[in-house]
């Protein structure tokens, strides 16, 4: 399998010259953390991500974690010391206060710092991503105590952290979970019921797992009204806060999956042994969603990173494979001598349309990282209101475009390799089985796209989508000097045409009739997706350009600049075009979807 390598370059040219990032970094909150400093860190990070995680992908993929009689989890040989060596290098605290032990770096940073650790392993990668979530969630509705007792822990990571939602009746209808917890007199709370697919909800990483769990409290109200959100530590702790006696938590078992085997998948018992597993409530009662869509909405950015980060890996062994592999001759290749496939056309579109999927996806990804920043930490707050918007419209098209395209983007790997793609020897296999959980992970992207068309879109009346458009517009007619520029932002124009018109449609028939609106949402996303990237794609173009024409290349190697603009060109004239065949799917409606029976679906 080959070895993983960050893409520094491209990292510092995104934070660089697409979101401005040293404006993140003049904000108050983040004097310490100014670019040359955040290079620097990307850089080390990615050294330590390649030496010291990225070997335990394949080992973690064929050995996968185990559940032992006592309901104990073991991970994978190497996890363990790995995982350490990455909490002593203090790679988890970055983008966390320093008040709780954190690095206080911007929300950005620590995005890219996951995108490494995800492409090095996301069977790794998934254990801090869900104790991110939860420490988010804390730092948002926790009270003082629990904030004090937990969180220095968890951003750490020397404690870690799960989301426990999902029940075998509910799945995503998180309002027919049945846990119950009843209030003690010492103001505790005893949880019983059943959890199923909890992310390493149970490991031997670390001495304590935190476990935020959704339940009932008697005579709670139906539905999602009634939830409250509590704190089920694995192990209690002592009058100095420390670990001591289990809590009534045991791993029944884990799943058996197409994908990540080196993350535990657990079904989680809570209070199978007496009276129930004590626990802490967050909040107030029946708030338990706000909290759980904080620790959500955070995590679905982190999986829509997922996308990118598996995409990456696939598009570095696609590439290696093919200067590599000798088959057929090229056009213009002397006879007799068969060519490395990288010269066959096919294959230089299969690898250049990686490539470019891969810069946008990274474009948008930072993008949403750095409005998170200054949404929460910008002093004007007309400024930070316009960043929560575009937090808002960006997160679910993040999710649902990032992780589906980084399902195609593992499959174009194994198509790049031909028939070894297909075989499990050549790691190519484990990067598509990996990446299929993710359009499923935090809310399926089905989910993703009503969230965009029945929340996102309506916010101000539809303006604040409107002004997301206005600023794709003023790139697309910005005037420019070079030829390779006015190229891509004449072919961005006119596919924004086409997601105007999808956007006002939607916005005119969405609220009269939800149907057409949730019929239309999965293709306008798409359409929302492929331009949005083609934007931040014109972006990186022109600074590229600008780059060469100043002469000032002296970060960047002049070839690299060339390839960015090259990149964006090929994803504006042949991947973009897209989205204008998918306005027709927008718009045609809901009729059709129901104009059959049910039982006269099979034909």
């Amino acid at each position: 399998m080959t070895e993983y390598a960050a893409p520094l370059n491209d990292m510092a040219f995104v934070l660089a010259h697409v979101v401005d990032y040293p404006e993140v970094a003049s904000l108050e909150s983040f004097s310490h953390a100014d670019l040359d400093t955040v290079v620097g860190v990307l850089d080390e990070c990615g050294r330590f991500m390649r030496e010291v995680v990225a070997p335990l992908n394949r080992i973690g993929d064929t050995e996968g974690s185990r559940r032992n009689p006592d309901g104990t989890v073991t991970t994978p040989a190497g996890f363990r010391q790995a995982y350490q060596r990455y909490v002593d290098a203090g790679w988890p605290a970055v983008p966390f206060p320093a008040e709780f032990g954190g690095g206080g770096f911007p929300w950005v940073v620590g995005i890219a710092i996951q995108e490494m650790l995800t492409s090095a392993s996301m069977g790794f990668s998934l254990c801090p991503l869900l104790t991110q979530g939860a420490i988010d969630a804390l730092l948002h509705h926790g009270n003082e105590e629990q904030q004090e007792f937990y969180l220095r822990h968890m951003v750490s990571g020397e404690w870690t952290g799960t989301m426990n939602l999902t029940e075998p009746q509910a799945g995503s209808d998180v309002g027919a979970l049945t846990t119950r917890a009843i209030p003690q007199a010492d103001g505790t709370y005893r949880v019983t019921g059943q959890k199923i697919f909890i992310t390493y909800g149970a490991h031997d990483l670390t001495e304590n797992i935190v476990h935020l769990v959704l339940a009932r409290t008697p005579g709670a109200p139906p539905g999602t009204r009634g939830i409250s959100c509590f704190i089920v530590p694995q192990r209690l702790l002592d009058d100095d806060g420390r670990p001591s006696a289990p809590n009534d938590v045991i791993c029944v078992s884990i799943e058996h999956k197409l994908g990540i085997h080196a993350s535990p998948t657990c079904v989680l018992a809570f209070g199978d042994k007496g009276e129930g597993a004590v626990g802490y409530m967050i909040g107030e009662e029946n708030t338990g969603m706000r909290t759980m869509f904080t620790m959500m909405n955070n995590a679905r950015l982190s999986v829509g990173l997922e996308g990118l980060a598996i995409g990456e890996r696939a598009y570095q062994q696609a590439l290696e494979y093919a200067q590599e592999r000798r088959q057929g001759r090229a056009v213009g290749a002397p006879a007799g001598e068969s060519s490395p496939i990288i010269e066959h056309p096919d294959v230089r579109r299969m690898l250049m349309t990686m490539k470019a999927y891969i810069e946008g996806l990274r474009c948008l990804m930072y993008t949403n990282g750095a409005a998170i920043d200054r949404a929460k930490h910008h002093s004007d707050p007309a400024v930070r209101q316009r960043n929560d918007e575009t937090v808002g419209l960006l997160t679910p098209v993040c999710k649902a475009f990032g992780t589906d395209l980084g399902v195609e983007l593992a499959s174009l790997n194994i198509q790049v390799h031909g028939g070894m793609g297909f075989i499990e020897e050549t790691g190519a296999a484990q990067h598509l089985r990996d990446s299929r959980i993710a359009p499923i992970y935090e809310g399926t992207n089905g989910i993703q796209a009503a969230d965009l068309v029945s929340r996102k879109l309506p916010v101000r009346g539809g303006q604040s989508v409107l002004d997301w458009l206005a600023d794709i517009r003023a790139e697309a007619n910005a005037p420019t000097g070079h030829a390779d520029v006015s190229v891509i932002r004449r072919n961005l124009a006119t596919q924004l045409d086409h997601l105007e018109v999808a956007t006002r449609w939607l916005l005119a028939n969405g609220t009269s009739d939800p149907n057409e609106a949730l019929a239309a949402s999965s293709p306008y996303l798409r359409v929302f997706g492929l331009v949005t990237c083609g934007y931040l794609l014109s972006r990186s173009a022109a600074e590229a350009a600008r780059l060469l024409a100043d002469g000032t290349t002296n970060e960047f190697q002049p070839e690299f600049l060339r390839a960015k603009i090259t990149t964006a060109r090929f994803y504006a004239t042949q991947l973009l075009p897209q989205a204008g065949g998918l306005v027709g799917a927008v718009t045609a409606g809901s009729a059709d979807l129901y104009a059959i029976e049910p039982k006269y679906l099979a034909g």
